[in-house]
Parts: C-alpha cells; structure tokens; sequence
C-alpha cells in the first residue's frame, strides 16, 4: 500500500455463515478496500464483507 502520512487505513472484514468474523487485508486506503469488498462479495457465496478502519496496532 502506498499510504500518505496522517490518512486512515482501512480494512475488509469478512463474516462466515456460522457469525464467525475474519480479517481478510489490512492497512489499504479507502477505495482499495471497498474494491476488494465489492469484488469478494461479487463472487456470490453466502459470505458478508465489509470494510471498517483499521484500528493501531498496539505498541509493545
């Protein structure tokens, strides 16, 4: 990713059938990660995608 210095990274969020919720890619910009929700969720299988902020990585 090429990130500019100060601008939210965001992520794609996947659910399974089951309620069972993944990390599929971190760290893009906003339109990188809505592409890649729309593309996944294009395909047609049964589960959800989303995008939501990534949130910091914890220091330690």
């Amino acid at each position: 990713m090429t990130s500019v210095p100060n601008t939210p990274a965001w992520r794609v969020m996947r659910q399974d059938d089951n309620g069972n919720q993944y990390l599929v890619a971190r760290e893009l910009a906003k339109d990188e990660a809505d592409r890649l929700a729309a593309e996944l969720e294009a395909r047609g299988h049964k589960q959800l995608y989303w995008t939501e902020l990534d949130q910091p990585r914890a220091a330690g």
